[in-house]
């Protein structure tokens, strides 16, 4: 049975944690590499190490003609820790590391070039912030300084920099070496990325798609044996104005999470809508306690206005979300993350009167049962706590962007609030949040049909919310959104 003081006091802080040992996914995209692959991969199989509780090697050949192919045949004979897939065309190292992600199963997966460049006996080094910093993904430099680092050559090396450079001016992440092949990830969040190049620009889109996922990325220091174009080398001059395009593109483009259940491409789109969110969470500041517990907190956009408190409980159900959120809580000891679904009676046990404040924003239109779910959430309040409600409003609006974020329905502000009185609530007011985007939602989901908004919209949205927010209360209909505030009774 778990309770709040079990959550928070009884055992160690997300920070505190650490991890034993993990499950290692080794990512292999080999092309025309016979000379070097088999001794590349037989370092690689020999690692041993506390941190690595079980290791696998998935190879894809990416329609190698030099015979690769048939050497990773007997190696895949040889140890069945080993799997091994080929495409029937060659289609990049991009291609060949997204075939290979697909069928990883270890909590980390760490991309690996056949090559004889990197030296497996540095990745154990890359799994030690994960174990002891909740990282998310953590990179191997060349550039860190070591106890001592082989000379590089030196144009190659302020390429790389200077590509590095442009990379953390529009990311924000602050790295030395943005092109490594040693890219250790978390697998459930590389898994949840969708990765859409197909050649070396792969190096390009996943940093940027991190950063703008707020990943906790570290970096390791690595040894590195650069070869020349004669000895193999398949990189070139032309790759690097490559990852500069890729850079412009990716820095415009949003597109970060896979297609889910949860609708978590589209929410974290209305995330990235900054003033908006910071206008929802002044409307609800007023009405919060000290001892929160937030449903569906999402990516925090809400959660990160909210702290710190004496307790803040934030929960979902998507493992992505989840995920972020433990990631965030990192550093903060009055933040629990727990995966909680209040359709479920047995998930309350253990949080009976042990907040104040219930935040249930969106809760409603996905609930199987309404009137269950907030009977359940009313048993973790205390005598006299309140319930902050947020249902989408006007039912005559419900269309394509509301089947796209699985909703059952749109409601009326007199359905909220008796569905609050029937959980045993006592509705003190309500408010109408959000008339301006009424007609952009009529719009969208009526009109044309649409399962997202346009980046430019919300660029918009964002950039008029001040003035929206001035005469919101003015407009001559109800809010897009209906807001209750609720006292248990």
């Amino acid at each position: 049975m778990r309770s709040v003081k079990s959550l928070l006091y009884d055992l160690p802080v997300y920070d505190e944690l650490t991890a034993t040992s993990f499950s290692l996914s080794v990512l292999v995209p080999v092309y025309n590499e016979r000379h070097v692959v088999e001794a590349s991969l037989r370092r690689v199989l020999a690692l041993k190490h506390d941190l690595i509780s079980r290791l696998e090697v998935i190879v894809v050949d990416d329609f190698s003609t030099d015979g690769s192919w048939e050497i990773l045949q007997k190696l895949a004979e040889e140890d069945d820790r080993l799997m091994l897939l080929r495409h029937e065309r060659n289609s990049g190292k991009g291609a060949a590391v997204r075939t290979a992600i697909s069928r990883a199963t270890g909590d980390i997966s760490i991309v690996h070039d056949a090559d004889l460049e990197y030296n497996p006996a540095d990745i154990p080094a890359l799994l030690e912030p994960f174990a002891k910093e909740g990282a998310d993904a953590v990179f191997g430099s060349r550039y860190l300084s070591a106890q001592y680092r082989r000379a590089l050559m030196h144009r190659h090396t302020k390429i790389n920099k200077f590509l590095t450079a442009c990379s953390n001016w529009l990311t924000d992440l602050s790295l030395t070496d943005m092109e490594t092949c040693y890219k250790a990830i978390n697998t459930v969040l590389l898994k949840s990325i969708p990765l859409r190049s197909n050649d070396f620009r792969f190096e390009v889109e996943i940093v940027f798609k991190l950063a703008k996922r707020r990943a906790r990325v570290f970096e390791v220091p690595v040894r590195y044996l650069p070869r020349t174009q004669e000895e193999g080398k398949k990189i070139k001059a032309r790759d690097g104005l490559h990852a500069l395009t890729a850079m412009a593109r990716f820095f415009v483009i949003d597109d970060l999470y896979k297609k889910d259940e949860f609708g978590s491409r589209m929410l974290a789109e209305l995330e990235r809508t900054r003033r908006f969110n910071l206008w929802l969470g002044h409307t609800l500041r007023p009405f919060l306690g000290d001892r929160v517990l937030e449903v569906g907190a999402g990516v925090g956009t809400l959660t990160s206005q909210f702290i710190p408190r004496e307790v803040y409980v934030a929960t979902d159900t998507s493992s992505h979300f989840l995920h972020y959120l433990r990631s965030y809580s990192f550093g903060k000891p009055y933040l629990r993350v727990l995966k909680f679904d209040p359709d479920q009676q047995e998930e309350v046990q253990g949080l009976e009167q042990e907040f104040d404040t219930i935040i249930a924003i969106n809760l409603l239109e996905h609930a199987q049962d309404e009137e269950r779910a907030l009977r359940n959430l009313r048993q973790t309040l205390t005598a006299g706590g309140r319930a902050i409600v947020l249902a989408p409003q006007h039912p005559s609006l419900y269309g394509s962007l509301d089947r796209f974020l699985d909703r059952r329905k749109r409601y009326t502000a007199a359905e909220v609030k008796q569905l609050l009185e029937d959980a045993g609530f006592h509705v003190e007011r309500t408010i109408d949040f959000n008339r301006a985007s009424v007609p952009g939602w009529w719009l969208n989901g009526k009109i044309l049909r649409r399962s997202r908004f346009s980046r430019l919209q919300l660029k918009l949205l964002d950039m008029l919310t001040p003035a929206l927010q001035r005469v919101d209360r003015f407009l001559p209909w109800r809010g897009l959104s209906v807001i209750a505030i609720a006292v248990k009774r």
